[in-house]
């Protein structure tokens, strides 16, 4: 099944950005091959500019604390274990105290690296790193692999507070949802969502083997996703036919 999630506000759509970011990241750094850690230093990089756009350390708090008080809200219910309850708000509590102290935003003391940001300045030029124009980074490239590895887990660290806030908040609105299957007449979904009630994520599974990819639109009131076929040249074209899929509102 081939998951597919689309944000409702632009908090979690910079959130899941991030999170793939920090996936990506995550993927890159135990590799071996100068490449490699040369894309994985350019992730670096994309995390601190989607976090630069936003005042994400403020938002993460803040949603912390939300979501603290709502399981706080759930003590004394005959229905909750304490234990995994407790478990859960320890986790926040930890989360929150760690993104707390950290400094600034997200790689900001990052910036005081000079050899990193001229690095940065020259990545997003089309062959801008090469050995003539950053010989220093050339020489980097071609240390061990270990040594390399050291260096980016060094420079990453100061991400980590942040990496596992973004974590824990997305699992968590994650396992607020509840999936059902649901069906699309023509290739057409659509689902009023309850006035007074607030939903933040949409996620969808579907089947691969039906070739059919969503189009995905949604706002307080009202998601509708549109199943669309590819064609060999690349383009979409609507899928005028019934499937199901398994849909979660979280």
């Amino acid at each position: 099944m081939i998951r597919y999630e689309y944000p409702f506000n632009e908090s979690i759509r910079t959130m899941l950005r991030l999170e793939h970011l920090f996936d990506r990241l995550g993927q890159l750094m135990p590799r071996e091959a100068a490449v490699d850690h040369h894309f994985a230093l350019a992730t670096l990089f994309e995390i601190m500019d989607v976090s630069s756009r936003a005042d994400l350390k403020s938002d993460l708090l803040k949603e912390l604390e939300r979501q603290k008080a709502v399981l706080n809200g759930f003590r004394g219910n005959p229905s909750i274990q304490e234990e995994v309850l407790d478990q859960v708000i320890g986790r926040i509590e930890r989360a929150f105290q760690a993104l707390n102290q950290a400094p600034g935003k997200a790689g900001q003391s990052l910036t005081t690296n000079e050899w990193l940001m001229s690095i940065r300045s020259r990545i997003s030029i089309p062959g801008g790193t090469c050995e003539f124009d950053l010989p220093a980074y050339y020489a980097w490239q071609q240390s061990a692999p270990e040594r390399r590895r050291a260096d980016l887990q060094h420079w990453v660290a100061t991400l980590a507070p942040f990496a596992e806030a973004l974590q824990l908040l997305l699992g968590l609105l994650r396992d607020s949802g509840i999936p059902h299957k649901v069906y699309a007449q023509q290739g057409q979904y659509q689902q009023s969502l309850p006035a007074g009630k607030t939903y933040q994520l949409l996620r969808m599974r579907i089947d691969p083997s039906l070739g059919l990819i969503p189009e995905i639109s949604g706002h307080r009131l009202m998601v509708s996703i549109r199943l669309m076929r590819q064609e060999p040249d690349g383009r979409l074209r609507p899928a005028n036919e019934d499937a199901s899929f398994e849909l979660t509102l979280c």
